[in-house]
């Protein structure tokens, strides 16, 4: 026979015995005053009154937490903050329901790559591999010929082999492989540096909105800290995001605008005037949080400078979305009437990199989480295509080195 322990020490049968016999005393004083319908209410009262000190001595013998809906029209300055649980701020939360993060599933087969670890084709199917959630355990070995292992399985030969033996191992997410495609490199590389600035904006602004509208609530979330941490981490997201930004603009007015003027002098007035225009705003918004980083949270003059804050990134917000689509509907698909050469696209191409060099040096791994799991292999597929080794090597290697 098992052997049982009371962990409340005899405590809680005595508890739950006197509470029974005290309910029971009270409920037979006041039933004998009243005719035998009373008496039967009064004995469904008495259940209803011994099942909910039962359930409350259950609570109490095993440490459990009190239900939630018991204590729902008390107020938070008497029971504190146990049963109430803030909402979390949208530091981190993606527009979409994909992963934005490139993080190793907790549970995967064994995978080793042998070969070099400076070789850009090794670092390129470490970064496959990150796609699909499955870590790698890379191997050194001397000479070019890669070997990729999966549990028993083995296979070596030129990069288009790998990645067909890993989608075919790991079909979800699908990589997307090298298609027929006419649209030029250069509007290509343009889209995706659109796409990854209008989701970075869409969250600066969910952000700002979530500070704005959170009153003041002073838990702390892990994720991001305290209100004052949390608006350092919202500054220095959005200078990262601004030098993205700014090193874009840069790399359209030098390259790309230019390859349209000659061929149209007014075809892209309007674009370098927009540019001209958000540059004033962009630095400005900079600026106010700066202000906002220093003042006391949720006093009357930091609420509002975080409305004033969310209405100027809701207005960037919504001129970005309105230059990228005129860009992508009018002026982009323009490239591909000046009828330039396979090495002369090319070349555009290249100039279109190494304008982004610098960004992509140190904020490559910022600037792919604004892409969907495929527009970020989209990318990397572009920058293989780029000549420069020694530029193609440094950015394979950057995000196959994310942690």
């Amino acid at each position: 026979m098992v052997e049982t322990k009371d962990l409340n020490c005899g405590r809680g049968r005595v508890f739950s015995r006197i509470a029974f016999i005290t309910v029971a005393d009270i409920t037979d004083a006041i039933a004998v005053r009243f005719d035998a319908l009373t008496y039967s209410l009064t004995n469904a009262i008495i259940v209803f009154i011994y099942i909910c000190f039962l359930l409350f001595h259950f609570f109490l013998l095993f440490h459990l937490p009190l239900p939630h809906v018991l204590f729902s029209n008390l107020k938070p300055k008497i029971m504190g903050n146990c049963f109430f649980k803030s909402k979390k701020p949208t530091a981190e939360i993606a527009p979409c329901d994909c992963t934005r993060r490139f993080r190793p599933a907790p549970v995967a087969p064994t995978v080793r790559l042998y070969g070099s670890a400076s070789s850009p084709v090794a670092a390129y199917i470490r970064f496959a591999l990150l796609h699909k959630n499955v870590s790698l355990q890379l191997v050194p070995t001397e000479g070019d010929t890669l070997v990729l292992e999966i549990e028993s399985e083995t296979v070596s030969g030129h990069r288009e082999t790998l990645l067909q033996f890993i989608e075919e191992k790991f079909p979800h997410p699908p990589l997307r492989f090298d298609l027929v495609e006419r649209t030029p490199l250069v509007v290509m590389v343009t889209r995706l540096q659109h796409r990854s600035i209008t989701w970075h904006l869409e969250r600066m602004v969910r952000w700002v909105e979530d500070l704005r509208t959170r009153g003041k609530r002073k838990t702390v979330d892990p994720a991001v800290g305290s209100p004052r941490m949390e608006l350092k981490k919202l500054e220095k997201n959005y200078a990262q995001l601004l030098e993205v930004m700014l090193e874009h603009a840069q790399m359209e007015e030098r390259i790309v605008f230019p390859l349209l003027q000659r061929a149209d002098p007014g075809l892209c007035k309007a674009a370098n005037e927009e540019h001209a225009r958000d540059l004033p705003v962009m630095n400005g918004i900079k600026e106010d949080m700066k202000s906002i980083g220093v003042m006391d949270y949720g006093t009357p003059a930091c609420k509002e400078g975080l409305s004033n804050l969310s209405t100027r990134l809701k207005s960037l917000q919504k001129h970005c979305k309105e230059h990228f689509d005129e860009e992508e509907k009018d002026v982009l698909p323009l490239l591909e009437a000046t009828e330039l050469s396979g090495e002369e696209e090319k070349r555009v191409f290249e100039d279109c990199i190494e304008a982004m060099k610098v960004t992509h040096s140190h904020l490559f791994n910022f600037f792919l989480e604004g892409l969907l799991p495929s527009e970020a292999m989209e990318y990397v597929d572009l920058i293989m295509k780029c000549g420069d080794k020694q530029l193609r090597a440094s950015m394979i290697q950057i995000i196959s080195n994310a942690k």
